[in-house]
C-alpha cells in the first residue's frame, strides 16, 4: 500500500490510503496539488537519498558528478558534507534541495518524493519546507537588509490568500537578536560586512520557519572571525529553532561543528564520522 497526502493552504497534511499501488493520483478540488509519499514509518528521515546519481552531458563525454549516493538525515540533525573541490558535494546539495533532478535514484524530503512533482510543485515545496543559504549571499543590492528578509517571506506565499499569515515581527526580532543584526537592518548589502551579509542571508532563510536549512559553503567568502560567527549562528539556530541543518563545505574545521560528518570524493560518500555535537 502507498499513501498520498495533499498540501492545503493551512499546510496541514491529510493522508488518503490507496487500495493498490497502481492507483493514479487524483486531484483534490480543495487543494493545489497531490503528491506521492513514501510509506510512513517511525523515525522517518526528513531527508532521504536512495542510489542518487547525476550525470552531466559535457560535450561528447558524460560527466558523473554524483554516483549512487544513499544517505538519511533525521529531523533536528546537523549534518555536514565535506570534500574537496570537484568531489560532487555541491551537486548533491542541488539534488537534495530539489534545484536539479537526478539522473537515477530518488530524493524524499519530509516524506515527499521529489520525482513525483512537477517543476512548479517542487518550487512550492521548497518555498514552504527548505531555507537556502548560499556562499555568495544572493542579497538584492537595491533593498535594505530588512527588505531582503521581508521579500523572502512575501515570495513564500505565506501572507497571501484568505488564510494568509502576516510576517511575525516578534519572531523576526528573535532572529535578529539571535544573528546579532539588530541595528543593521536598514542598511543595504553594500553597507554591510561580509559576515553581516551572510547573517542577513541566514535570517532570510529562517524567516519562513523552514523544516530544513541547506547551507552551501556558508563561510566560503568570509574571514576567520566572520566564519566562526556564522558557524555559531547556524549551530545556535539548529539547536534553538529545531531546524534540520545540512551544510556543504570544503573546510574540515567548519564541518567539525556538526553532529555527523559525511566525507565525499569523486561523487561518492566514502566515510562518515561523528562531529563535536554527536
Amino acid at each position: 500500500m502507498i499513501f498520498v497526502y495533499t498540501i492545503v493552504k493551512s499546510r496541514a497534511l491529510q493522508f488518503f490510503p490507496s487500495p493498490k499501488a497502481s492507483w493514479p493520483h487524483r486531484r483534490c478540488p480543495q487543494a493545489p496539488f497531490t503528491i506521492a509519499t513514501v510509506q510512513p514509518e517511525e523515525s522517518l528521515p526528513i531527508i532521504l537519498a536512495e542510489n542518487l546519481t547525476k550525470v552531466y552531458a559535457a560535450g561528447r563525454v558524460p560527466v558523473t558528478a554524483v554516483r549512487s549516493v544513499s544517505m538519511a538525515v533525521q529531523p533536528g540533525e546537523f549534518v555536514a558534507i565535506v570534500g574537496p573541490s570537484g568531489s560532487g558535494k555541491s551537486t548533491l546539495f542541488y539534488l537534495l534541495g530539489g534545484l536539479t533532478q537526478a539522473t537515477e535514484g530518488r530524493v524524499v524530503i519530509d516524506g515527499v518524493d521529489f520525482a513525483s512533482l512537477s517543476d512548479g510543485e517542487r518550487t512550492r515545496l521548497r518555498k514552504h519546507r527548505i531555507g537556502f543559504v548560499f556562499q555568495k549571499f544572493n542579497l538584492l543590492p537595491t533593498l535594505s537588509a530588512m527588505g531582503n528578509i521581508e521579500i523572502a517571506y512575501e515570495v513564500s506565499g505565506r501572507a497571501k490568500g484568505k488564510n494568509g499569515q502576516p510576517l511575525d515581527r516578534k519572531y523576526l526580532d528573535h532572529l535578529c537578536d539571535l544573528l546579532s543584526i539588530q541595528g543593521r537592518l536598514e542598511h543595504r548589502p553594500s553597507e554591510l560586512s561580509g559576515g553581516e551579509q551572510q547573517r542577513v542571508a541566514i535570517a532570510r532563510a529562517l524567516i519562513t520557519r523552514p523544516a530544513i536549512v541547506l547551507a552551501d559553503e556558508p563561510t566560503g567568502n568570509l574571514d576567520t572571525k566572520s566564519s566562526d560567527a556564522v558557524l555559531q549562528m547556524l549551530l545556535r539556530s539548529n539547536r534553538e529553532l529545531g531546524q534540520t541543518t545540512l551544510m556543504i563545505t570544503h573546510n574540515p574545521e567548519a564541518a567539525s561543528i556538526a553532529g555527523r560528518i559525511l566525507h565525499m570524493r569523486d561523487g561518492e560518500i566514502v566515510r562518515e564520522e561523528k562531529g563535536s555535537r554527536a
